[in-house]
């Protein structure tokens, strides 16, 4: 064959290649990039532990290691983080502090990231359960390791491709307050008639009803490199915990048996960094524990890991029929709201001061008392409180993060009314301002609503911090 013809059919051959090579270079170098990272976060022997409610002193041992996991997103214009704790719930300038590690380190701006804690009772409360200066140690040490676990993540990104879904949990939730008939309910601890909530326990044949309803969907972003492989995914369900722990020993609950089932699975041998599984808490102020599935008694921490493996299996299914895409928009916003706090009147101090300075007389409820202390504690806050409310898109999927323990009343207004398809929130992130009862929860009583550090914010405040997360959504999504 004459060379020109020859040349006159390879150069067209050769440019197709080279113009087919560009397009594929280009495509792994621009669209979505992620990378996720888990830094170990678990406290030494005889730091305090979430004591408030569960009592459990002190860590005098592991039985799972907690973890700092982090996911970071980047469609080439934006960049966020999204980081998942195995604490309590943490208080806003330590996120703060974290946050701001992050950005002289890496250049990811402070109100791009989202930190949230799942709320495990058998890990730190920061810094409320605070008892000496080895909590102090912990916590200094905790700031550092939160940073570093979103650092990690920005370094490890990669192309990458999204997808989302979902699947009914509803067996496993169930509401922690009933309803009960007017009359039925004893005084309150500040000797208040009027209340018609029983909670947690309930159980009274006055009961007419769960108080509200739950959200059954346990809400999955599952995120793969471009070829394939498993890279993270970050599940959200809105139950309390799982519990059923021992004394002094570490766990991450549920949501740490989760990530480890399914990395046991989705863990590949390729050179990827490790895959990071990681469960968030979405609105379950009102939710009690996850609810065995059978009459079983389960030894300690045994109904964490079957749980924890059951929703992972559950999860794997959803994961596998999904079609995921590396040309979604991402985006974030996020709003500071100021909120009034429900500090003591002058006639309730005098009731608290009452009762503390005489400590063995006769109280109209056994945990008068206990309500007497937080009266004055609460009479130290300032009377407004700022607070950090956020909103998040990843193409067609919104994600809403609020700083209190966010009742399902308000999780399911937000999903019926955001403008996204898929929508789900993170309650705990960015700080821990207590319950968020709705104002008709508020009417109805119960300690949640209860005026003490673990609910002081005012009234109305969950009717400006849904309007607000709703707000955010609409703002993303035009």
């Amino acid at each position: 064959m004459p060379p020109r013809i020859l040349l006159t059919l390879i150069l067209p051959a050769c440019f197709l290649f080279l113009t087919m090579t560009s397009r594929e270079a280009r495509a792994e170098t621009t669209g979505l990039r992620a990378g996720a990272a888990a830094v170990d976060i678990t406290p030494p022997p005889g730091t305090s532990l979430d004591g408030v409610i569960s009592k459990n002193g002190s860590v005098i041992g592991v039985h799972d290691r907690i973890f700092s996991r982090a996911l970071v997103l980047d469609d080439g214009h934006t960049r966020i983080a999204i980081c998942v704790n195995d604490l309590c719930m943490v208080e806003r300038s330590y996120f703060d502090r974290a946050k701001q590690i992050v950005f002289e380190k890496t250049g990811l701006p402070v109100d791009r990231i989202l930190m949230t804690s799942t709320h495990t009772h058998a890990a730190p409360r920061v810094p409320y359960g605070r008892a000496s200066e080895k909590d102090d140690a912990y916590y200094e040490q905790l700031i550092e390791q939160m940073a570093a676990a979103i650092i990690q993540a920005d370094q490890n990104l990669a192309p990458a491709q999204i997808a989302w879904g979902s699947f009914d949990a509803g067996k496993y939730a169930a509401c922690r307050r009933f309803l009960a008939e007017k009359g039925s309910v004893s005084l309150n601890p500040f000797g208040v008639a009027g209340e018609q909530i029983k909670s947690v326990s309930g159980r009274s044949k006055s009961i007419i009803q769960p108080a509200a309803p739950i959200d059954p969907q346990c809400s999955l972003l599952s995120v793969q490199h471009r070829d394939g492989s498993p890279l993270a995914v970050l599940g959200n369900m809105s139950i309390h915990y799982s519990g059923g722990y021992q004394k002094g020993q570490i766990s991450a609950d549920y949501f740490g048996a989760y990530a480890r089932h399914l990395a046991k699975i989705l863990t590949t041998e390729k050179s990827h960094p490790p895959f990071v599984g990681m469960l968030s808490n979405g609105t379950s102020g009102n939710v009690g524990a996850v609810m065995k599935q059978d009459k079983k008694k389960y030894a300690a921490f045994e109904w964490i890991e079957e749980s924890g493996q059951q929703f992972a299996e559950q999860s794997l299914k959803v994961i596998n029929q999904l079609n995921y895409k590396s040309d979604l928009a991402i985006d974030m916003l996020e709003q500071e709201l100021e909120l009034g706090i429900r500090r003591p009147d002058a006639e309730r101090l005098k009731w608290a001061r009452e009762i503390l300075e005489h400590p063995q007389q006769k109280t109209v409820h056994r945990w008068s008392k206990i309500y007497a202390t937080e009266a004055v504690e609460l009479s130290k806050y300032p009377p407004n409180e700022k607070i950090k409310i956020q909103a998040i898109r990843i193409g067609g999927l919104g994600i809403a993060g609020m700083p209190c323990e966010v009742f399902t009343e308000t999780g399911l207004a937000i999903k019926d009314q955001s403008p996204f398809k898929a929508t789900f929130s993170m309650e705990l992130a960015n700080g821990s301002s207590g319950y968020l009862p709705t104002p008709q929860q508020h009417a109805l009583g119960g300690y949640e609503t209860w005026p003490a550090r673990s609910s002081y914010l005012e009234i109305d405040a969950e009717t400006k911090i849904r309007q607000t997360a709703l707000k955010l959504l609409n703002q993303l999504h035009d």
